[in-house]
């Protein structure tokens, strides 16, 4: 940590647009070895070989839109009401800033945050989840490779394993000005609470309980694919995997039979094996929350329509679930990580909306249908209260280029694209007087 904190020293005094060719070098080196690390990925984590790869995919566009951000990083000219005088904005880099990242994504949450933190001029400290050591270690080998060709210290680029004893020393640590945590809900509010104590700044990514809303002149066909890889991808382990269907009253049956007739044919088993949709659940633990999930749900009147259980082999390996359930059941309030479906029934755009907003969390959302006045609705402050509000496609699977984050108890943080990175700056206003009279603004005469 300390050869990290005097490594920023250096670090933030290189030329925006040069420190974007450092990460372009990184992208670069990455890229040779994306199918190597989506292998990687895909063991360590459990998901499917196309998602791995996918997921360093990610991390290698992010580096793509940081080098041209990285001749972007602009301050604003603002007109003064003084005479002689000039207001303008300049951004400067925070120092350090560290990343607590999760086992769902182990490397792309990264990149959303570091790529952007580097260009910015910070040094990042990283730590991964516990459980995948693995990429992190190679990750950090990678970038630390080209921070070394360039005659840069490795420690611009700091990872740590281990567990909640090294988060813990980052929240605390005054020399980190900005924490972005991505994990639980609960986690992430004792990370806030601990940052905002000493005043230094927390971006979090947290729960998400999203819905996906079929009206009754949606393109039935393309919805269904669509709930399909946001309640089945990645084992139902993504933060924006859409954990509540509303359906229409009017196609509510012929939605619901289709639905289960592509769940029947989703194939389970290893995920670097071509084919497979549905890999293992991340640990022993995960698979011990799914079953107690059921038993919950069958508690409060669910109804199993499809799966339910856990497989008997090797493996972390459950059974993806559909279940119809009231929307005022308390836990369908409930992040359940894994692939279960809570199914619901309405009659109007105005009681689906609601049902939307009725959760504590507020990351993801789509609606499905082909009329522009719902679709406006839906987009307007009377529409859905989350981060991410899509129209006619999953919940799941954003691009890089948008502002990724959401509302409520999902923590408020926006990550990636957009202005995302003036998150990763301080921003001071600065007058300058360059007459030789001193009128004072408001028009104050003092003296």
């Amino acid at each position: 940590m300390r050869a990290c904190y005097d490594a920023a020293k250096t670090w933030m005094t290189i030329p925006a647009p040069k420190r974007g060719e450092i990460v372009r070098q990184i992208g670069d080196a990455l890229r040779a070895k994306l199918h190597h690390l989506g292998r990687l990925v895909s063991l360590e984590m459990g998901k499917i070989l196309p998602e791995g790869i996918g997921e360093v995919q990610e991390i290698i566009d992010m580096c793509d839109y940081a080098v041209g951000l990285s001749r972007q990083l602009n301050g604003s000219i603002i007109p003064s009401e003084r005479p002689n005088h000039m207001m303008m904005e300049v951004w400067n880099p925070l120092g350090v800033v560290g990343v607590i990242t999760a086992f769902n994504f182990p490397c792309a949450v990264l990149g959303w945050n570091a790529c952007i933190a580097l260009v910015c001029g910070n040094c990042v400290v990283w730590k991964g989840a516990p459980t995948t050591p693995l990429i992190t270690i190679a990750m950090t080998k990678i970038v630390a490779s080209v921070l070394e060709k360039n005659n840069l210290p490795g420690a611009i680029f700091t990872a740590f394993c281990g567990g909640a004893e090294i988060g813990q020393a980052i929240t605390l640590d005054t020399r980190i000005p900005l924490v972005s945590f991505t994990g639980s809900t609960k986690v992430g509010l004792m990370v806030q609470q601990q940052v905002n104590a000493r005043f230094g700044k927390c971006l979090l990514e947290l729960s998400g309980n999203n819905a996906i809303i079929v009206m009754d002149d949606a393109d039935i066909q393309l919805a269904v694919r669509s709930v399909l890889f946001a309640a089945v991808g990645t084992a139902g382990q993504r933060c924006t995997t859409c954990r509540r269907l509303l359906l229409h009253e009017s196609i509510y049956q012929t939605f619901l039979d289709q639905l289960v007739e592509v769940y029947k044919q989703v194939r389970l088993g290893d995920p670097l094996e071509n084919g497979t949709l549905l890999g293992p659940l991340h640990t022993s633990a995960s698979r011990g929350a799914f079953l107690k999930g059921i038993q919950t749900i069958k508690s409060q009147g669910g109804k199993i329509l499809y799966g339910g259980s856990a497989i008997e082999s090797e493996g972390n390996f459950v059974q993806p679930t559909i279940v119809e359930i009231s929307s005022s059941a308390p836990v369908v309030r409930e992040e359940l990580f894994g692939p279960v479906l809570y199914v619901m029934k309405f009659q109007t755009l105005k009681e689906a909306i609601e049902i939307n907003n009725s959760v504590p969390q507020g990351l993801s959302s789509s609606i499905f249908t082909r009329r522009p006045d719902i679709i406006f609705k839906w987009l307007g402050p009377h529409g859905s209260d989350c981060g991410i509000v899509n129209v006619n496609i999953p919940t799941n699977g954003a691009e890089i280029g948008g502002a990724f984050g959401g509302e409520k108890a999902t923590g408020g943080g926006r990550e990636a694209g957009s202005d995302s990175w003036k998150q990763y700056m301080r921003r001071a206003t600065c007058t300058i007087n360059y007459g030789s009279e001193l009128p004072l603004a408001q028009g104050i005469n003092f003296g």
